[in-house]
């Protein structure tokens, strides 16, 4: 017996398997929104951490840019010292014991440092000697001092030196 089923109007139409550049939409591939989530949070924590890094190297380099600076200040100064007379008949007045005036320095790049100069007529004795009498020795001291210091700016470590000039025949 044979029996008659009625023909649908639609034509059955078989649909190809998806091909390997072809996304099949019946699958659950790809990321959810919770796995998007924390992903950009980590993204986040590291990119953070990389900005903070940046900041600490900016603000230590112009700690140092002020560093330099002091020192070419302080170079100047030990130069100009370094060129005084210094002979049995004849000291220069700068050259005599004891604390200078301070004073200011404006560096090109716009910082203003205070310089001390110290003049000690015997290093050998303790406290700094100030006497007129002629010595054969000076110890001179010249520090140099950022007034507005810079972030980074150690103040911890000085811009000191120490020189001693002999007296030359």
């Amino acid at each position: 017996m044979l029996i008659k089923t009625k023909k649908s109007k639609r034509p059955e139409v078989e649909t190809p398997a998806p091909g390997p550049n072809e996304i099949d939409s019946g699958s659950e591939s790809g990321f959810s929104l919770v796995e998007v989530c924390v992903a950009m949070v980590i993204i986040l924590v590291a990119l953070l951490g990389v900005c903070f890094t940046f900041t600490y190297a900016i603000t230590f380099n112009a700690g140092n840019n002020s560093r330099a600076q002091a020192l070419a200040v302080l170079q100047e100064e030990v130069e100009k010292l370094r060129g005084l007379k210094f002979t049995p008949t004849v000291t220069d007045t700068e050259l005599q014991g004891g604390a200078k005036t301070p004073f200011t320095v404006v560096s090109p790049n716009g910082g203003t440092f205070s310089v001390t100069v110290i003049v000690d007529n015997d290093p050998f004795t303790a406290g700094v000697q100030n006497e007129t009498t002629p010595t054969s020795i000076k110890e001179i001291e010249v520090r140099v001092k950022l007034e507005n210091p810079s972030p980074g700016w150690q103040a911890a470590v000085p811009a000191t030196v120490f020189l001693r000039r002999v007296r030359s025949n």
